[in-house]
């Protein structure tokens, strides 16, 4: 009896501490986004990491119980948490170590010499040793004053005996030093892999610009982090991400070394917010291997969502693949000039009807509509009909033609948009293209419309991961010097927020688990201070995350 009396002790000791927590919130509007109009209910009840109940306060508190954590709101908005439709995780994690030319702390950089003088003053900060690397993020050749890329010869300048290597904001190109070069073991005698170009000076040597294929020679021959490195800089990336509003976010082009540290026992560990990785085609062979690989299951909160394939590359660098030409040529001077394909055709082919085949979920890169054509025509040829429910996802699908829509819902296509676009590189869209083109870029309302499920993303770091910016580009649709790209494809605030939950957790096969404040799916919401359904377009950017919580533990407080 004593023996008895102890074990009962210690399970009435223990079992607080084990219990799923019932909390309730209440007291400001909660945006379900369950259903195609706005729905707002008074209050949600959860329990551990499953909300258990969505309606009026009253129903809410009998659900809940007197014991219940009440966490009132105050005002501020509740929506589920957003999910990341495509960025890069990983590069999120590397960045913490290169040089951020988006840092709002550094002078601008506004031409060739202050892009210089601020490496130079990295280097010094850093103490970065001779045979060191300098990575510089968020270069773009547009911003700056002589419209042209900084070249090998001016990055020697800076530093000869150190390797440097500046990555263009879209991360399909980028600039080298002679060292960087040399440790890739490229002479101007090189040639570069099918899909990639090295740009020349006037007597023909590498001036350091890679582009598409060829940065990947580059990115190969860089120093691999640490484990301990990835460790320290993993909780720092979600905490980015969790500051933004996102529970759930995406590894866009995940390496075939990478897989293993991100679904191994030392990332499980330290992971919280859900990551869908999606393994390059690169690595394709190596993981078809394997006959024990499983996508589409959580190993923690880690898991194989699909296969990226890079059909093309991107628009504002004029590598993208049109059916037309750029005005402007090619980045290497050549007129006309409509881009090419990453891959040739046949190969794409071949290997979606490997992956396919396994079962496993195709995401294919494609800017332009030559390039969406591609992938229409490889997944017509596979028998890929909206009835099999496959869900190929095209990222970007930036410059689609109306044509192609219809070809989407026939598939089952869904659409990742990048209405960012419109901001930063409408204005260069239209020196290349006619303006009914760039006015289709993103064309979300008429994806709508066709009866496409959409989702929104920011490509990170391609541009920033901010959400809220996201929406307003999605309502907005202008340029910094005013032009509106589309207005005929603006959308409502309802149906751009669609675009960050319901949208992206169909297209992951996650809309029974994810994406709205139902009964039965995972507690992750995210907290505004404002709600985006009742603030005009102008005001929806500045709205600011509070709080963010995933599977009922809140991970992310705004300070006061």
């Amino acid at each position: 009896m004593k023996i008895t009396a102890a074990i009962a002790l210690l399970l009435a000791t223990t079992t607080p501490a084990i219990a799923q927590e019932t909390t309730l919130y209440r007291g400001g509007p909660i945006v379900t986004m369950d259903g195609d109009t706005p729905k707002t209910v008074e209050a949600v009840v959860t329990r551990g990491d499953r909300i258990t109940f969505a309606g009026n306060e009253a129903g809410a508190r009998a659900t809940a119980g007197k014991d219940a954590t009440i966490h009132d709101l105050h005002g501020a908005t509740m929506l589920p948490g957003f999910l990341d439709a495509h960025s890069h995780f990983s590069a999120m994690m590397q960045m913490a170590s290169g040089l951020d030319l988006n840092d709002p702390s550094l002078p601008p950089v506004t031409d060739i010499a202050s892009l210089q003088a601020a490496i130079r003053t990295f280097i010094d900060a850093r103490a970065i040793p001779a045979g060191g690397w300098v990575v510089v993020w968020q270069y773009d050749d547009q911003k700056l004053a002589e419209k042209r890329h900084i070249t090998r010869a001016e990055l020697d300048a800076v530093s000869a005996d150190r390797n440097i290597v500046v990555l263009h904001s879209s991360l399909h190109s980028l600039v080298a030093n002679s060292a960087t070069l040399a440790a890739a073991h490229l002479t101007d005698a090189s040639t570069p892999p099918p899909g990639g170009t090295f740009l020349r000076d006037a007597e023909g040597r590498l001036n350091g610009v890679l582009l598409e294929t060829a940065a990947f020679i580059i990115h190969g021959a860089m120093p691999k982090p640490t484990l301990d490195q990835r460790l320290a800089t993993l909780d720092a990336a979600q905490q980015r991400y969790f500051a933004h509003g996102y529970t759930h976010a995406q590894d866009g082009a995940t390496l075939f070394g990478d897989i293993a540290f991100f679904t191994g026992a030392a990332a499980r560990e330290r992971l919280k917010i859900d990551l869908a990785l999606l393994p390059l085609y690169t690595g394709l062979d190596k993981l078809l291997a394997d006959p024990d690989l499983e996508f589409g299951v959580y190993r923690g909160h880690a898991k194989l969502q699909g296969i990226k394939f890079i059909l093309d590359g991107s628009v504002q660098a004029r590598t993208g693949y049109f059916t037309r030409d750029y005005a402007l040529g090619s980045p290497t001077g050549e007129n006309p000039w409509h881009g090419h394909p990453n891959i040739a055709p046949d190969a794409f082919r071949a290997a979606a009807a490997k992956v396919n085949d396994r079962g496993w979920q195709i995401f294919a890169h494609a800017n332009g509509d030559a390039a969406i054509d591609m992938a229409i025509k490889t997944y017509d040829a596979m028998g890929i009909t909206a009835a099999a429910d496959r869900r190929p996802i095209i990222i970007h699908s930036q410059f689609q033609r109306p044509d192609q829509l219809a070809a989407y819902k026939r598939i089952g296509v869904g659409p990742a948009y990048f209405t960012n676009h419109t901001w930063y590189w409408g204005d260069t869209h239209r020196r290349n293209f006619p303006k009914t083109v760039v006015d289709f870029i993103s064309p979300m309302k008429s994806a709508r419309a066709a009866g496409l499920i959409i989702s929104n993303h920011s490509d990170f770091p391609v541009t920033p991961i901010d959400p809220m910016f996201m929406l307003w580009t999605a309502m907005a649709r202008v340029s910094p010097t005013g032009v509106v790209s589309g207005p005929d494809e603006r959308i409502d605030a309802y149906a751009a927020l669609q675009a960050l939950t319901t949208g992206p957790a169909w297209q992951i096969f996650e809309e029974d688990r994810k994406g709205r404040i139902k009964a039965g799916l995972l507690a992750d919401f995210v907290i505004l201070d404002k709600n985006p359904l009742t603030m005009p377009v102008g005001a929806i950017k500045d709205i600011k995350v509070r709080e963010t919580i995933k599977q009922g533990r809140s991970v992310w407080q705004a300070a006061d």
